[in-house]
Parts: C-alpha cells; structure tokens; sequence
C-alpha cells in the first residue's frame, strides 16, 4: 500500500474531458437496465434486426460506372487487340488474377458457404496476404500493358472496373 492512499487498493482516477457520472465499480451489483430484461427479450431483439441489403446505392453505382466504361472506352475490345499483340504484361496479369480469384471464391464459395466458416482468416491466416500481394501484381501488370492505350487514364479506368467487380463478387458472400 502506498503511504497516504486511504486504504483503497485501486484508487479511482477522474479522466479529465469526460462528462457525466463515473462509471459504477465492475464489484457493485449493478441495477437492472430497462426493467430487468431477460434472456427472452434479448433474443426478441436480435431476431427483429435484419442484416443489411448486399445490394445498396454504393454497390450499384460502381457496378454501373463499370458497365459504362466497359461500354464507352471499348474495354473488351481493346483488351481483346492487346492480346492479339502477344502481350506478355497481360498474360502475366491474367494469370495473376485468376489465381487471387480462385483463392477469393474457394474462400466464399467452399469455406462460406460450403464448409460453414465464417472467420477464415483466423483459420487460414495466409490467405488474405497472398490474396493481396497477387492483386497488386496483377494489377502493376495490366497498368503497364494497357498503358500504351488509354495512357494516363489508364489506372483510373482499372480502377473503375476493379470496384465493379468487388461489388460483384460482394453480391455473392
């Protein structure tokens, strides 16, 4: 015990800025909140709450700017030239895409749905990173082999059409 501490083990500190009364000590027995609510009335609570709508006005925009710029900049048929050119920056980011998407769906799809996990990132820590780090790859890739076409706007549009497909793919899980 510290001397002059008036025999309290755990004094109580006031925190400056804060408003309003203290809060009780966790030892008190603490009084009932709202009329002694049970188990009953909280599992009433929690089946009246909806989750929220996967489709809302953010989702939609991103998926319609993405059917725009497909449409107005000729996205499908200026990839389509850029691989008639045997681009090797879009082989090498195709491939990487499609493994950072197969490691996305095996995660909704087989671990989600499937296998009932909800906190795969817990179980299988290494998937979120490399998910990741194959993105970003895939993503440098397709800057430098698209640059050549839209320049400048190039990121921009990649962008664009990248939020597009995560709103997509959010639809799903």
């Amino acid at each position: 015990m510290e001397p002059g501490g008036g025999g309290d083990a755990h004094p109580r500190l006031r925190r400056p800025g804060r408003r309003g009364p203290e809060p009780r000590d966790p030892q008190q027995p603490q009084p009932p909140a709202r009329g002694g609510g049970t188990a009953e009335e909280s599992t009433a609570v929690e089946k009246t709450m909806r989750p929220l709508n996967r489709l809302n006005i953010h989702s939609a925009f991103w998926i319609l700017a993405s059917i725009a710029v497909t449409y107005y900049f000729d996205f499908l048929k200026n990839i389509k030239e850029t691989m008639q050119a045997d681009s090797w920056w879009l082989s090498c980011g195709t491939c990487l895409l499609a493994v950072c998407l197969c490691v996305a769906f095996y995660c909704i799809l087989y671990l989600e749905w499937y296998c009932g996990i909800q906190d795969y990132d817990e179980q299988y820590p290494a998937l979120i990173p490399i998910t990741t780090a194959t993105f970003i790859a895939a993503a440098i890739c397709f800057n430098v082999a698209l640059w050549p076409v839209w320049s400048f706007l190039t990121p921009v549009l990649l962008f664009i059409q990248f939020m597009g497909i995560v709103m997509l793919v959010s639809l799903l899980g």
